[in-house]
């Protein structure tokens, strides 16, 4: 592997690693032995634990960047593109099932552990909030459009870690669907009694 590549491959095993064991729970040995490379050249690329973890959270913000331009390009109306957002759930949901959102999780422990890391963790969610905000902007709800977007972000949360925990696909699935047809008809399956229009 060239100097480069190892620590792009370093970089992916780490944040599957604290995607799947936590960062508290990760080494630089389970990473290095990820990689396949000695401790002695894992140092090379990262000096420290934290180090990484801010590489993992900037790699998740360019990859959630380019999802939410992908939505943008593909979803051809504001309901289809709030859509895309909660498919995420159906299309990620071995892993959910196994770990939870890699959003949440992430966040939730470094809030818990007080790390210095925690609000750019949080920074993820920002990015989510802000684009359905906009979204729901562009439906014809610019008065709401923030408190809408905050009642999907934390209705999606709650199913991804009830379905984790409970290991259930169903409920995943119907919620998506219940999910959908809010943001597309405005009226039925209201969570907490509020309707789109």
């Amino acid at each position: 592997m060239t100097g480069n590549s190892t620590r792009e491959r370093i970089i992916e095993v780490a944040d599957r690693l604290i995607y799947e064991r936590g960062y508290e729970h990760t080494s630089f040995a389970d990473i290095a032995a990820g990689v396949k490379i000695s401790r002695g050249n894992f140092y090379h690329h990262f000096k420290t634990k934290d180090e990484i973890l801010d590489t993992v959270i900037e790699r998740r913000l360019m990859t959630t960047r380019h999802l939410l331009d992908e939505w943008e390009m593909t979803g051809e109306t504001p309901a289809a593109r709030i859509c895309c957002f909660v498919r995420i759930l159906v299309t990620n949901r071995t892993k959910i099932m196994q770990f939870g959102c890699p959003v949440g999780t992430l966040a939730g422990e470094l809030t818990r552990l007080g790390h210095r890391s925690s609000t750019r963790a949080s920074a993820l969610f920002s990015l989510f909030r802000e684009w359905l905000c906009r979204q729901f902007e562009q439906l014809g709800r610019a008065e709401d459009a923030d408190e809408l977007a905050m009642e999907l972000l934390a209705w999606s949360q709650g199913v991804a870690t009830l379905a984790s925990a409970l290991r259930d696909e169903a409920f995943l699935e119907r919620e998506v669907e219940r999910m959908c047809e809010w943001v597309k008809t405005g009226k039925e399956n209201v969570p907490c009694g509020k309707e789109l229009d």
